[in-house]
């Protein structure tokens, strides 16, 4: 396993190009979705998209209050409920903005050993679920900020007044992407 590169570039063809779907799961896909645990932790992130990475295929890996979720061809097979909250991303670290998400999903896929799975998931992994998706058909969060001027610098080196709130924050930026001035 290894720790691969995160393009940073918003405008880079392989963040804006629709990935493909995996057609099967041998030791390469294996080896590529630890590799994006990897990355991922390392970044660190709460969710990848292998695009990010310049790989472009239909994966992603998400970990978030202890579930780690790699998923191949994940679709979202249900949306419900509507939410706005902050979103950021390790391909355009800090920047952040509002981005409208659906509050809960039935996400089908198949996971690293080729079975089918179906993941029902609300809140903020949700948002991370519906963020990563996003990414496999090359759109980026800040795609989805309706008022441009709302996107806004985050000082990763700013401390809040409440220091589990700015981890908090911090760790959000870092999970999710955004594109300034597209």
């Amino acid at each position: 396993m290894a720790v691969r590169p995160i393009i940073t570039d918003p405008g880079a063809p392989e963040v804006r190009a629709k990935a493909k779907r995996v057609s099967r799961i041998d030791e390469t896909i294996r080896t590529i979705l630890d590799d994006m645990v990897d990355t991922m932790r390392a970044a660190p992130g709460v969710g990848l998209a292998a695009p990010q990475i310049g790989i472009p295929l239909r994966l992603i890996v998400i970990e978030y209050e202890g579930r780690l979720f790699r998923l191949v061809n994940p679709e979202i097979s249900k949306a419900t409920g509507s939410e706005t909250d902050e979103e950021g991303c390790l391909s355009v670290p800090n920047w952040q903005g509002p981005v409208t998400r659906a509050t809960s999903l039935i996400v089908k896929g198949r996971d690293r050993d080729g079975r089918e799975v179906r993941v029902k998931v609300e809140d903020w992994l949700a948002r991370i679920f519906q963020h990563e998706c996003d990414h496999l058909d090359g759109t980026l969060f800040v795609d989805r900020v309706v008022d441009r001027s709302a996107l806004h610098w985050v000082d990763p080196n700013e401390d809040a007044g409440d220091a589990a709130e700015g981890k908090r924050r911090r760790r959000r930026a870092a999970a999710i992407a955004v594109a300034p001035g597209e």
